[in-house]
C-alpha cells in the first residue's frame, strides 16, 4: 500500500470515529501483562481457563489438550505474544467441540460501534500469527448481549512466518448492545470445532442471528498434531473500514486495565511469595487487631482500581501449620497458629479480610500471612 492510500485510510477511520487515542477495545493485545503467569498446562481440562490477561481459552467436549505462554517469539515492534502448543491431540472431532480464544468485552466499551442504530459503524481487525504450518482459523465478532445473540465470520490463514491478519466486518444496524458493564460483545479466534459449528456455511458477509453451524466453517483443527503451534499478537478491534497501525500504550496504563477484571496482592504464585520464616518483613504480611476474644479484621484495602464487579476473593495460605492449608495463619505470642475460618468483605472499591480464631486477647493485635486475589472477569 503507497504512503498516500494509508493516509487516506487514516483519515477515513479517524473521520469515522476509529484512528485515534484509545482507539483500540481489545485489552492486553500486545500479550505483555500476565497477571496469572506466565506458562500454562493441561489447558482444556476445564471448560475455560484464563491464560494472559483477559484472554480465556474456553472449550466445549474435545480430548486435544494445550499449553499456552508467554513467548519472546513476536513481530518487529513486538515483545511478547501468546503460543499454544498441542500437547494432546484429537483427531477423531465430535460434533459438538469447540475450541476459541476469547476476550469479552463490557457493552459500555463497545458503544462508539453505534450497533443496533441507524448510525452503526464498521469493525476492523488486525492482529500478527504464525504457526508450525499452514493452516486455516476463523474470527468471529459475537454479539452476545441479551437483546442480540448476532454474530459475523471470517477466515484468516496461518503460515510459518509472521503475518498480520487485516479484516473488515460491516456495521450492525441491528440489536443495540446494553451500555452497562456486563459482557455484550465477544471476540473469538476459533481454532478447533466439530460439524455443530462447522457444518454449515461461513456468515462472512453481513450480521445475521447466530446459526451455530455457519459460526467455523472452513477451518483447519488445531488439534490435529501434537506439532501444531499457534501464535498471536497486536490484536486490535477498532471503529473504521480499514484497520489501523497498532496502537501501543504504556505497560502502567495496560496493567491497570487488566486490574479492572482481575489483580492479586503480590507477583507470581500467591503461594509461592508468602515467606515462609518467622520475621515482619516480605510479602504477604498483615497487622491486624482481633475486635473481640475470637475474630479479627483487617483495614480497607482499596483496589488499585475500581473493579468490574463485586470481585470474588480468593485467600492464599503461608501454609506456617499443618491445619493451615488454606486461609490465613496468625503470628501471636511466639508461635503460629491456623485459623478456624476466614473470608472477606468486598465491593468494586475495597475490600477488608476477616479471620475467626482461637481464644485471643481483644484489643490486641497480631500478625497473619497470607495472600489473596480478586476476580471480576466477564
Amino acid at each position: 500500500m503507497s504512503k498516500a492510500a494509508e493516509l487516506a485510510n487514516l483519515i477515513g477511520n479517524i473521520n469515522m470515529g476509529g484512528g485515534g487515542a484509545n482507539k483500540n477495545v481489545i485489552i492486553n493485545g500486545a500479550m505483555n501483562v500476565a497477571q496469572r503467569g506466565t506458562s500454562f498446562t493441561s489447558v482444556g481440562a476445564s471448560d475455560t481457563q484464563y491464560t494472559l490477561d483477559r484472554f480465556v481459552w474456553n472449550t466445549g467436549n474435545s480430548a486435544g489438550r494445550l499449553t499456552a505462554t508467554q513467548d519472546s517469539s513476536a513481530p518487529e515492534g513486538f515483545a511478547n505474544s501468546l503460543k499454544f502448543a498441542c500437547t494432546t491431540a484429537d483427531t477423531s472431532i465430535a460434533a459438538g467441540e469447540f475450541g476459541i480464544i476469547q476476550q469479552p468485552i463490557e457493552g459500555q466499551n463497545v458503544q462508539q460501534f453505534a450497533k443496533g442504530t441507524s448510525n452503526a459503524k464498521p469493525y476492523a481487525v488486525s492482529f500478527y500469527v504464525k504457526g508450525n504450518a499452514s493452516a486455516t482459523y476463523v474470527c468471529e465478532l459475537w454479539d452476545n448481549d441479551t437483546s442480540g445473540n448476532r454474530q459475523i465470520s471470517k477466515t484468516f490463514n496461518v503460515t510459518t512466518d509472521w503475518t498480520r491478519v487485516e479484516l473488515s466486518f460491516p456495521a450492525d444496524t441491528t440489536g443495540a448492545l446494553d451500555d452497562d458493564n456486563n459482557s455484550s460483545f465477544i471476540f473469538n479466534i476459533w481454532l478447533h470445532g466439530g460439524s455443530t459449528y462447522t457444518g454449515g456455511t461461513l456468515n462472512s458477509s453481513a450480521w445475521a442471528s447466530l446459526t451455530s453451524a455457519n459460526r467455523a466453517a472452513g477451518i483447519s483443527s488445531f488439534f490435529d498434531s501434537t506439532d501444531r503451534t499457534f501464535f498471536i499478537t497486536g490484536v486490535q478491534l477498532e471503529v473504521g473500514q480499514n484497520p489501523t497501525s497498532f496502537e501501543h500504550e504504556p505497560i502502567d496504563r495496560t496493567l491497570a486495565k487488566c486490574k479492572r477484571y482481575y489483580y492479586k496482592s503480590m507477583d507470581g504464585n500467591p503461594q509461592d511469595q508468602i515467606p515462609t520464616s518467622d520475621g515482619i518483613s516480605g510479602d504477604g504480611y498483615h497487622c491486624w487487631s482481633y475486635f473481640s476474644t475470637t475474630s479479627a479484621r483487617s483495614p480497607y484495602f482499596f483496589h488499585p482500581v475500581q473493579m468490574r464487579a463485586d470481585p470474588t476473593v480468593t485467600l492464599f495460605s503461608s501454609a506456617r501449620t499443618s491445619g493451615a492449608s488454606s486461609g490465613i495463619t496468625a503470628y501471636y505470642p511466639g508461635s503460629w497458629t491456623a485459623v478456624n475460618s476466614n473470608g472477606a468483605t468486598v465491593d468494586v472499591n475495597k475490600l477488608a479480610l476477616y479471620a475467626v480464631t482461637g481464644s485471643v486477647t481483644s484489643g490486641q493485635s497480631y500478625l497473619f500471612a497470607g495472600g489473596f486475589q480478586c476476580d471480576a472477569e466477564l
